[in-house]
C-alpha cells in the first residue's frame, strides 16, 4: 500500500523554512500533519517561572501562525503530556504511516525517541529522524584510527575538509499548502494551562526574533574577533537560544560565514564548529553528562561541606567579592544569558578558586541559561574545570582580577550589573586558592 500520510514532530526545530523533517514528509506524503508536544517529563522539573518555556511557547505560537498562513489555515497541533504516549496515540488517531522528526542527540532524548519508535513499530508505523541541528552528526567524522575526535583542532580540519556543498544547502520546503487542516477546537494552550507564569523575558521569540538578531550581526561579523571577549560591547551574535530551539537554521549561518573573507567570520565559524564538536562528544560519550571526560579526574578531591556550600551560594548570587564574577552571575540571573568569556571566568572561579565540583555549576547554569544546551554547557564546564576533552590545562587558572582589567578595562560591564556601590570583600584569596587548585590536581593527570 502506498504511504499517504505522515506526522512531523517539531521539537528543537521551530521554524517553517530550511527544515529537514518538513521537506522529507512533504516530499513523500500527500497528507502531512505537524505537532509540537509540551513534554511533561521535561517540564515537570521546572519552576513556574521559566524563561525557556515562555520562549518556546511564543515560538510555537509564531510557527503555528506561519504554517497557517502558508497552508491556508492548517497550522500546528499542540499537545501537553508525555511524548512517549502522545506521539504514538496521535499517529494512530490521524492514520499516518510515518512519524518524521529531527534527530536529538541528548541521552534522555535518545531514550525517549527509542521508546516512541518501539511503540510505533508495534502498529507498523515508521519512525524517521533526520540530521538537522548540526552539520556533521554522530560518527560521521572519524579519526584515522576510526574513532571519535577528542581534540578540537584535528576535528575542525576534518570538518572543513569534509564540508561538501550539500552539508550546508538548505532543506527547501515545498508543498506547505498540503498540510492537513486542524480539527475543530484545536488551539495552543496558554502558559497558565501548562502550569507556568509569564517571566521578565525581553528577547523577541521565534524565527522573527532570530531574523532580527541575524540581520544585525551580519553587519558586525567582521569585528567579531576583536570584540567577542569584551562583555560591555555588542560583539557576539546572541543567536545561541535561537540555535538551541531551531528558530534559525545552522546551515544558513555556516553558509554566510563561509562567504566572508574576514578574521571575524572565521573566528565565529570556529564557534559553530565547536558546537558540532561537543555534540559528537556527547553522542560518543553520554557518560560525560555527569562524569569527567578524562576518567582520571573523577578522583579530584572537590571541596564539600558547610564552607563549600556557603561559598557556592555566594557564587550563585554574585557575592564572591570579585566584581567581574559577581556581575556575570547577576547578568545570568537577571537576563537568562551570560557572555561567553564570562562563562569561562565564572566556571574557572567556581572550580579552581573555590574548588567546587564542576557539575554543581553546570547544573546551576542548566537551570538559568535561556540557551542551555547540554552538549555545549557540559563541554564548556569540563573545559574550564580541566576535566574535559581538549580542556584548559589544570595548571592554567584564570585570575578574575586580571580578566576584569583586560576585558572590562573601564568597568562598564561591572557597573551595568553591579552598580557603583561598595563590593563585598573577596571570599577567597586568589593566590592562595590557586595553590590549593594546583595541589588538588597534581598527580592525577
Amino acid at each position: 500500500m502506498t504511504p499517504t500520510a505522515a506526522l512531523v514532530w517539531f521539537r528543537r526545530d521551530l521554524r517553517a523554512r530550511d527544515h529537514a523533517a518538513l521537506r522529507e514528509a512533504l516530499g513523500r506524503f500527500g497528507r502531512v500533519h505537524g505537532v509540537f508536544v509540551f513534554d511533561r517529563p521535561i517540564l515537570d522539573a521546572l519552576p513556574e517561572e521559566d524563561r525557556r518555556v515562555e520562549f518556546i511557547h511564543g515560538s510555537v505560537r509564531e510557527l503555528d501562525r506561519e504554517l497557517a498562513r502558508q497552508s491556508k489555515g492548517a497550522g500546528l497541533l499542540v499537545r501537553h503530556g508525555d511524548a512517549r504516549e502522545l506521539i504514538p496515540r496521535l499517529a494512530l488517531e490521524l492514520g499516518v504511516q510515518e512519524v518524521v522528526c529531527a534527530t536529538d542527540y541528548e541521552p534522555k532524548a535518545i531514550q525517549r525517541d527509542a521508546a516512541v519508535a518501539r511503540a510505533l513499530e508495534a502498529h507498523n508505523i515508521a519512525f524517521t529522524s533526520l540530521r538537522d541541528k548540526v552539520i556533521f552528526e554522530k560518527d560521521e567524522l572519524k579519526t584515522g584510527a576510526g574513532g571519535m575526535y577528542s581534540v578540537f583542532t584535528p576535528y575542525r580540519k576534518a570538518w572543513m575538509r569534509s564540508l561538501a556543498p550539500h552539508r550546508v544547502s538548505p532543506f527547501e520546503v515545498e508543498g506547505l499548502e498540503r498540510l492537513a487542516p486542524k480539527g475543530a477546537g484545536e488551539r495552543i494552550p496558554e502558559l497558565a494551562e501548562l502550569g507556568f507564569r509569564k517571566t521578565d523575558l525581553s528577547l523577541r521569540v521565534g524565527s522573527g526574533g532570530a531574523r532580527e538578531l541575524w540581520d544585525g550581526f551580519q553587519t558586525r561579523i567582521g569585528n567579531y574577533q576583536q570584540d567577542r571577549d569584551f562583555p560591555a560591547l555588542e560583539g557576539t551574535s546572541r543567536l545561541s537560544v535561537h540555535l538551541r530551539f531551531g528558530t534559525i537554521s545552522i546551515r544558513e549561518l555556516v553558509r554566510f560565514a563561509l562567504t566572508q573573507d574576514t578574521e571575524g567570520a572565521q573566528s565565529w565559524l570556529n564557534e559553530l564548529v565547536w558546537r558540532d564538536f561537543y555534540h559528537q562528544i556527547l553522542w560518543h560519550r553520554p557518560d560525560v553528562e555527569s562524569h569527567a571526560f578524562k576518567r582520571a579526574y573523577e578522583a579530584v578531591p572537590w571541596e564539600e561541606g558547610a564552607v563549600a556550600d556557603a561559598r557556592f551560594e555566594a557564587w550563585c548570587e554574585g557575592r564572591t567579592g570579585y566584581p567581574l564574577v559577581d556581575a556575570a552571575m547577576r547578568q545570568l540571573l537577571s537576563t537568562g544569558w551570560m557572555h561567553n568569556r564570562l562563562r569561562m571566568v565564572t566556571a574557572s572561579f567556581l572550580t579552581k578558586d573555590l574548588g567546587i565540583h564542576w557539575l554543581r555549576g553546570e547544573r546551576f547554569f542548566a537551570r538559568h541559561l535561556l540557551d542551555y544546551d547540554l552538549a555545549a554547557n557540559n563541554g564548556g564546564w569540563q573545559w574550564a574545570a580541566s576535566t574535559g576533552c581538549d580542556a584548559q590545562p589544570w595548571f592554567r587558572i584564570f585570575n578574575p582580577t586580571t580578566q576584569a582589567r583586560t576585558f572590562d578595562p573601564k568597568g562598564e560591564f561591572i557597573r551595568r550589573y553591579q552598580g557603583d556601590g561598595d563590593f563585598p570583600p573577596p571570599i577567597v584569596d586568589h593566590a592562595l586558592a590557586r595553590q590549593d587548585a594546583l595541589r588538588r590536581f597534581k598527580g592525577l593527570a
